[in-house]
Order: structure tokens, then sequence, then C-alpha cells
């Protein structure tokens, strides 16, 4: 069974995983779980095979799994008893699969890598499955994961916790299926969908619980290092991330950052995360559909805020990313369709840095360069400020459209200072490096009324304000709604509508 390809309703989805789950023999016996939506979580349950396949073999703890998989042949089925499982006494201490290897969980299974031990599954086998585990103590490396290390491809990693680790709970190569797993409380991401060298296609995120990520606190450790939240996405051409319950991270709960392209964000739950709920950086074509996001980037605007910063914080941030119709994917535009926020910062702030783009050293992805140039050296002074150059050098946020949204605010949000509850499509007056074309308003002027960015057919409650342009443009609805921005046409407004 093949889940998360096509869009399904929720119904089918749920079935879909009811029956998969049934198949697999994975047991699953609920406790209380204090969501408002308790059939998302998946934390604070017991999971496991509670019997062995014929033909698996069985490993009791204190076996040696790192052996027992040396030994034996590719698409051998292990099944770890109840009890703590630990690997060899040294921080290289590790499972190696081979091809097509299975490893089962009893319920009451533990993987424990006790403080030692760096990774738990490594290298680059194919059609690796990991199932009904609970894998803990692993002390892998910033930006390195604790399974699927080597980012092999086509591994399904399904209803799984994988909780208090350093670094990252996994990897993913392509191919991969993430369903039905608890990632919780690792030091910095649930996942860090990044492969060396290389990007990854076809990724499935459907059914997890990705909560209380970034122990570390990354950001503040190191500063602008875009290391950190509940999954981070790097060069990735085609996700679904369907049905996931991504709360309390400290930091992101989504962050898409660099080229990734069709992607697919459905029917998730994210909640009180620290920063914004979903973050889509230097990416491209995107549907946005069916999420609730409540209490997002409290934290991060409140602190901006305090400091005097009128940047416009939002629940869902567009930065340098739009629709691209020259790149095959499932649609050729940004599509924000049929979400609910409520009581978050901000709502949707699409953003497009003036001085940020492909060879200048305001980009921060300092190795990459858009999907539509290379080499990246081809962006310089005086070819790119001719066509095609002067648009395709450029990450632009363009062709969004947000549309059949509502979104609710709460006046006396703590700490606002009149800097929440805001709207916003802006830029920065460009400034760098000299020898740039984008100095000036010139992108302040394209995002805001040339690059096809729209708001239409929208609801809102609460005291809501709007920011284009630029940060110093902070307008009323009416004047969002009049010329020249002519923004949210037959969108309502507390009882009222345009129409």
């Amino acid at each position: 069974m093949t889940l998360g390809i096509a869009r399904r309703s929720a119904g089918t989805r749920t079935l879909c995983v009811a029956l998969s789950v049934l198949l697999l023999q994975v047991a699953v016996e609920s406790t209380a779980v204090a969501d408002p939506e308790p059939t998302r979580g998946v934390c604070g349950t017991t999971v496991g095979v509670p019997t062995a396949p014929e033909g698996a073999l069985v490993i009791e703890p204190g076996t040696d799994l790192t052996d027992k998989t040396r030994f034996n042949p590719a698409g051998t089925t292990f099944w770890l008893a109840p009890g703590t499982h630990t690997l060899s006494s040294d921080q290289y201490g590790q499972v190696m699969p081979k091809d097509g290897n299975v490893y089962l969980g009893a319920p009451g299974s533990i993987l424990d890598g006790r403080g030692l031990n760096r990774a738990a599954f490594t290298t680059s086998a194919k059609d690796v499955v990991i199932r009904g585990l609970t894998i803990r103590g692993f002390v892998a490396e910033r930006d390195q994961g604790v399974v699927n290390h080597d980012s092999g491809d086509r591994w399904v990693i399904e209803g799984n916790v994988i909780e208090n680790n350093d670094g990252a709970a996994m990897m993913t190569g392509s191919g991969q299926r993430v369903i039905g797993n608890c990632l919780r409380n690792n030091g910095q991401y649930g996942i860090n969908a990044y492969r060396f060298g290389a990007g990854l296609t076809d990724l499935v995120i459907e059914g997890n619980e990705i909560s209380g990520n970034n122990t570390g606190d990354w950001e503040a450790k190191i500063p602008g290092c875009g290391c950190s939240g509940g999954a981070k996405f790097w060069s990735v051409n085609r996700a679904d991330i369907v049905g996931n319950w991504v709360h309390h991270n400290h930091g992101v709960g989504l962050w898409a950052d660099t080229n990734n392209n069709d992607f697919l964000i459905e029917d998730n739950l994210i909640e009180d995360n620290a920063s914004e709920g979903v973050f889509y950086e230097i990416s491209y074509n995107l549907e946005l559909i069916g999420n609730t996001f409540r209490r997002n980037a409290l934290v991060q605007g409140r602190t901006r805020a305090a400091k005097g910063d009128n940047f416009p914080v939002a629940a869902v941030y567009l930065s340098e990313s739009g629709g691209e119709p020259r790149l095959p994917a499932r649609t050729d535009k940004i599509e924000i369709r049929g979400n609910m926020f409520s009581d978050n910062w901000s709502g949707i702030t699409l953003w497009e840095n003036a001085d940020r783009f492909c060879n200048s050293p305001a980009n921060t992805s300092t190795l990459s360069c858009t999907a539509l140039v290379s080499p990246t050296s081809a962006c310089s002074d005086p070819g790119i400020a001719t066509a095609p150059l002067y648009s395709d050098c450029r990450w632009k946020t363009q062709r969004v459209s947000v549309h059949e949204n509502t979104f609710e605010f709460n006046s006396t949000l703590e700490g606002c200072l009149g800097l929440c509850g805001r709207m916003a499509v802006l830029s920065n007056y460009g400034t760098y490096p000299a020898w740039s074309p984008y100095r000036g308003a010139v992108i302040s002027e394209a995002i805001t009324f040339r690059q096809e960015n729209r708001w239409y057919d929208n609801q809102y409650y609460g005291p809501w304000t709007f920011v284009a342009h630029d940060t110093s443009r902070r307008l009323t609805a009416a004047q969002w709604q009049a010329e020249p921005y002519r923004q949210d046409v037959c969108s309502g407004f507390g009882e009222g509508t345009t129409c």
C-alpha cells in the first residue's frame, strides 16, 4: 500500500493508515493525550509489533544486534524482544543494515544509546524498515541524525518513538516514508531531510507527532544558523507532509530551506511553535491547504517586539519563495487555501530580501544558486543587469494566492506593542552589493504590485492591520483593499463582507 502520493480525503487517509497498521501488526495501545484532537497524538502511546513474524530472527536484550546484522544476509527481519537493547560501548557503536533489512520492536523494546553512541542505524542501504521501536539516548553531532544517518533511499520509518537524542531523530533518503512516529525532544530536529552533495525526491511525512525539538537551542548557540526546528527540508523535490501534529518545537515547526519544490502541506495541526509554524525559504511551488495554525511565533514575536523590531513575524513566512511554471510540479503557484489561523502572533508574511540573490554576498545559502541558473558565477556584473539573468538570478516571492482562509486574532495578546495581528507583503530597500541591479525600491515595488501576489475571499476576525511595500507602510483593512493595493477583494471583516 502506497501512502501519501495522491491527495486523499481525511477519512480515506485515516482508513489507509489504519489498514496499513493492522496488516503490519503494529499494536498501538492509547493512553491519555492532552490534544484537543487526540486522534493526531502518537507520543504517549505504546508502539510495537506484538509477535515475531515467521522467519524473523529474535533479538533478546544483551544480544549484539550489530554482529547479528553483519553475519546475516540482506533482507533479514529482526524482531527485538521487550527490554532495553544497547550497542557497543563506544561512540561508533551502530547498526549497519543491508538492503531490505527489517527491524521490528516488540511493545516495550528500547534501543538506548546511553549517551555514548552517535547513531543507531547507519549506511546507505536501500529499502530498510524500522518499525515499533523506542530509540533514545543517542548523541548525534550537529546536522547529523540517529536513524538513517547516511540517507539511504526508500526507508520506511513507521510507528516508532524517537526521543531525547542529540542532533536529529532521523535523516532522510529519496523515497522515504515517515509514518505515525513520535519524534520529540531531540536536540536539533525531529527530521533533517538533507543529503550531502545531492538533493532528495519523493518524501512522505504522514501522521507523525513532531514536538519539543531543538532542545539544544541551536539558534542561540549559532545565531542565524538556520539549523533548528521540528523538521527541516533542504533541496527536496516533491514532498507530501500530511496529517501531522507539529507542536511546541523550540523554533520553526516545518522549515523548507533552499531550492525545495513541489510541496504539499495538508491537514496538519501546527501549534505552539516558538517561531513560525511554516517557513518556506528560497523555494518553489507549494500547496498549503486545510491546516490549522494556533499560537505560533508568540515567543519570537514577543522577543522582537520587546527590542523594537517591527518586522512582521508570522505563522506562515514565505521568504524569497514563489510559484515557478518552469519547474515541474503539481502546481505552478504557492497556493494557501482553506486554512484556519487562530491566535498566532500574526498571519502570513510574504517577504523578498532585495540584497539576497544568487552570487550575492548577502545570500546566506552561500553555495546555492536559483534552480534556473548554472553556474553561480553567471549571476555577476554586467550580465545580471539584463534578461534573462536579471529575473532568473533572484529567488522571487511571486504567484502567491491566499484565499478562503479564516484568520482569528485576540487583540489582548501579551507583549504585542502594536506589532502583532498583521498580514504583510514587503521587501527592504536594496543596498548591497554595489553591483546589484536590485538596489533602491525595485524589489519592494515588484513584490507588492507586479509579482501576482494576491489575497482574496478570506474571513477576518479581530483588529487586523496590513503591511505593504516596506515596514513603514501600515494599513487599515480599508486601505489594504483600496488602490493601489486592491488586496482581499470579497473578503469579510468581522460580520461584514466587501461583496
